[in-house]
């Protein structure tokens, strides 16, 4: 009895199993041209979701003055010192001193003591 019980469930289970892979078949078959063809038209219908499609290109748009005009005024500013050297970066911040021995020494011994007294919390104990 047992034994028919569990081949039952068994057959149950594969066959879910196979009816699940046949109806995920048909999606997987589409054609990448097909697809990328359905979400341009959607996109142009505008029925896609926020965030359903690429960013929108924005058209580089070329400089009004020539060249010359441009050159002219970036050497007068860097004359009146107005410009930044090419390759000029930001300051690095200031680093962090090192605590010294002494230092090191203090938070220790009050941390021990902070632990011997039992005022650390639970997971803070000193070694």
């Amino acid at each position: 009895m047992k034994l028919k019980l569990i081949l039952a469930a068994m057959i149950a289970a594969v066959s879910v199993m196979a009816q699940a892979q046949t109806a995920a078949a048909p999606a997987a078959s589409a054609a990448r041209a097909d697809v990328k063809a359905e979400a341009k038209a959607a996109a142009k219908a505008g029925e896609t979701k926020a965030g359903d499609t690429a960013a929108p290109k924005v058209d580089k748009s070329k400089s009004a003055k020539p060249r010359a005009e441009v050159k002219a005024e970036a050497k007068d500013a860097t004359k009146s010192g107005e410009a930044k050297e090419a390759g000029a970066t930001a300051p690095k911040p200031a680093k962090k001193s090192k605590s010294t021995k002494e230092e090191r020494a203090k938070v220790k011994a009050d941390a021990k003591a902070a632990a011997k007294a039992g005022e650390t919390k639970a997971g803070e104990t000193a070694k």
